[in-house]
């Protein structure tokens, strides 16, 4: 058996091609999706990401500010321009790109992020909201996967999911959305013994740890369906995700690569969430 290779390009297209229709409806009354991005230092990673988010934005329709600061910003800085775009009523979306300089906090950051403007779903208030099952805006990644599985005609309910990987950003919330989704969910890490007995059981093995070619064909059930969310840069400047690809794609049944797939999705999750706040600005508006 070989593993389809999930077509990433394919399923951000339609998915991007919706948004954009939706963005063209909402201009045509007069509100166009705007999001701003705020990077300090020059991190090389961090601005090809920024680059692709403008570029994704300006195809969609929408209006992208991109604020690229120096690594010494100071963190009042950071802080004074985050509540200037908090009141400008044309940005719908503020994402402070990671990681920041040493002397600024992430955490006193993304709380300065007003609510409603939270696309990337990082503020405490949001993340409760996930955790409760209140609307708000999907983090980007875990999202941007739910939506990989759906396309790929995964039926996620009663499924075993497990996770390798906790981070704020991907492993928990990745969990938070399984379980919405009704899946059996379990979670590993860095201190979990013998991993490939636990991750042997997954009809859904999603990698989200951070270490390159982790995962090897004795961690995949014959079968399962693998989701690669890892990105790591190779000595030799290659990417490689957390997933051996050669040596999962002879035992699983569907496969992401990398790059290609999962990137570009959590970018699209990124456009929705920012079309979404927009949506309710407009309707507040329509309200008032």
């Amino acid at each position: 058996m070989t593993a389809h290779i999930i077509n990433g390009k394919e399923i951000v297209a339609a998915y991007r091609a919706q948004i954009k229709e939706q963005t063209e409806a909402l201009r045509s009354r007069g509100v166009q999706p705007g999001l701003a991005v705020i990077i300090v230092g020059d991190d090389p990673a961090s601005h090809v990401y920024v680059r692709n988010k403008a570029k994704a934005c300006e195809a969609a329709g929408m209006h992208s500010e991109v604020y690229k600061l120096p690594e010494n910003t100071p963190e009042g800085e950071v802080l004074d321009l985050i509540g200037k775009l908090n009141e400008d009523a044309g940005i719908h979306g503020i994402l402070v790109q990671s990681p920041l300089p040493g002397h600024i906090s992430e955490e006193r950051v993304v709380e300065a992020i007003a609510v409603e403007k939270d696309v990337d779903c990082f503020h405490p208030v949001n993340v409760g909201n996930l955790m409760i099952g209140k609307p708000g805006p999907s983090p980007c990644t875990p999202a941007g996967v739910i939506e990989i599985l759906k396309k790929i005609g995964v039926d996620i309910a009663g499924k075993h999911a497990v996770v390798v990987g906790r981070s704020n950003i991907v492993g928990k919330p990745m969990a938070m959305l399984l379980l919405r989704e009704h899946a059996t969910v379990t979670v590993c890490h860095s201190r979990t013994p013998d991993l490939a007995a636990i991750t042997r059981q997954a009809d859904i093995l999603v990698a989200a740890v951070g270490q390159a070619r982790m995962i090897k064909r004795e961690h995949v059930k014959p079968g399962a369906v693998v989701i690669d969310v890892g990105i790591n840069r190779l000595p030799d400047g290659k990417l490689a995700g957390d997933v051996d690809f050669d040596d999962v794609l002879e035992t699983a049944s569907y496969i992401t690569p990398v790059p290609g797939c999962v990137g570009p999705m959590t970018i699209t999750i990124l456009l929705r969430n920012t079309l979404e706040a927009a949506q309710q600005a407009a309707g507040a508006q329509v309200n008032a």
